[in-house]
């Protein structure tokens, strides 16, 4: 099971949200270049940037910082980076691709725009991912703040149809919040998906890994984890080990 360490940027600054809640925004670092090195350091092969200015539309000045950043963690040796926030264009698309990064999610626009989403994932192939967020069951978009009236099982269902091979679920209620996994959800969206799944939100010990570890590679192709890194929850060398 690959591991993505979380690095989640907001003006250039490594930051952690409580249920992608702004107001609710811990500061971690400052030099997301040295996050990115630490993460490599440790064995990380993989890291998850979340452009955040871009995905709550922050001004230019927050988008431009978080792009210098994205194109220096791209540039750090040894480690792949997937990345998404606001992705509803071609155009974002290719600007992510262009400073280095292997995969780029795609989130809001697999349900306000499926044709985009669809030639994203005709042209790009497989450096496109879906990236689904739901509470409760039910679908978020634009940065988590908006319900979409929209079950995630019936998005999760179209994905394979949209073009595409590769999804990040999160459940939101969980995320940022360090309360465990729930990972019987995880292997039902694979299910519904019909490919593996990236599971995000709420890990919070070794054994939560473990667990989604266990379910084999066929249901979980990894797990994403930020705030139990940074607080401390767990060593990343730890959690790598706890993924093999």
């Amino acid at each position: 099971m690959i591991l993505f360490p979380a690095i989640d940027l907001v003006g250039g600054r490594v930051v952690r949200l409580a249920r992608g809640d702004r107001a609710h925004m811990d500061v971690y670092s400052s030099d997301p270049v040295s996050v990115a090195e630490k993460f490599r350091d440790a064995g990380a092969e993989w890291v998850h940037v979340v452009d955040l200015s871009a995905t709550l539309e922050e001004d230019e000045a927050a988008r431009t910082a978080n792009d210098a950043a994205i194109r220096a963690i791209c540039a750090v040796e040894g480690v792949s980076v997937d990345a998404g926030g606001g992705v509803r264009s071609m155009a974002a698309v290719e600007r992510l691709a262009g400073l280095g990064v292997r995969r780029v999610a795609i989130g809001t626009a697999l349900v306000r725009d499926p044709a985009f989403a669809a030639e994203a994932a005709r042209t790009f192939g497989e450096l496109v991912v879906a990236d689904v967020a739901a509470r409760g069951g039910e679908v978020r978009v634009n940065g988590w703040r908006e319900g979409a009236a929209l079950a995630a099982d019936e998005l999760v269902a179209r994905l394979a149809e949209l073009g595409y091979r590769h999804l990040v679920f999160t459940d939101v209620a969980r995320d940022g919040m360090r309360c465990g996994v729930d990972a019987g959800a995880y292997r039902r969206i694979a299910e519904v998906a019909g490919f593996p799944v990236v599971a995000s939100g709420g890990i919070a010990s070794l054994d939560d890994l473990r667990a989604l570890s266990a379910l084999g590679p066929d249901v979980v192709e990894g797990a994403i984890t930020g705030r139990a890194l940074y607080e401390g929850s767990f060593s990343l060398e730890d959690a790598l080990a706890a993924c093999r």
